[in-house]
């Protein structure tokens, strides 16, 4: 899973590096154009034509800048605050492996039932849910109970599907 989330965070990273290097090079190559396509910019949103024209301008005089600007008006995205790679493989990897480990722990605590493993991975769950809450605008029950009914209906399918196989574990 860390290896998969590494890829698709690198794949993002590198597709807004390369509108980037698109911007910048029409920066270069067409810098009184840009110019223009940013005053229209600013035009548009009700600045009055002379000053989104010389604001435009001022803007423009720091290609680092100009293209800082580009990126977020055009693009929407912000070029000093890309994805990380290996900070979203590390958080993959660790919230799998702790999401793994909870269902295992009660056997590796000795408990011989099915019953332990899933009260606690359903705890888990909830817990998950009421965590993501403090970075949402959701209250912390309705998060939890969220994820508890997502996560345990895809445990749910799997154990039916395990079953049909006859795979499951009683």
């Amino acid at each position: 899973m860390a290896a998969g989330e590494y890829t698709s965070v690198a794949s993002q990273r590198e597709l807004v590096e390369a509108e980037l290097d698109v911007e910048r090079r029409e920066l270069r190559k067409h810098p009184k154009d840009e110019e223009a396509e940013l005053a229209a910019l600013y035009e548009s949103r009700g600045v009055e034509p002379e000053l989104a024209r010389e604001v435009a301008r001022q803007l423009s005089r720091d290609p680092e800048q100009a293209l800082e600007i580009h990126a977020r008006e055009e693009l929407g995205i912000d070029p000093g605050d890309l994805p990380s790679p290996t900070v979203a493989a590390v958080s993959s990897f660790g919230s799998f492996a702790l999401g793994a480990l909870l269902p295992v722990l009660p056997y590796l605590l000795g408990a011989s039932s099915l019953w332990p493993a899933v009260l606690l991975a359903l705890l888990g769950l909830f817990l998950c849910g009421a965590v993501v809450a403090k970075v949402t605008a959701r209250t912390w029950w309705y998060s939890g109970l969220r994820q508890l009914a997502l996560g345990g209906a895809a445990a749910g399918v799997t154990y039916a599907l395990g079953t049909l196989f006859g795979t499951a574990v009683g």
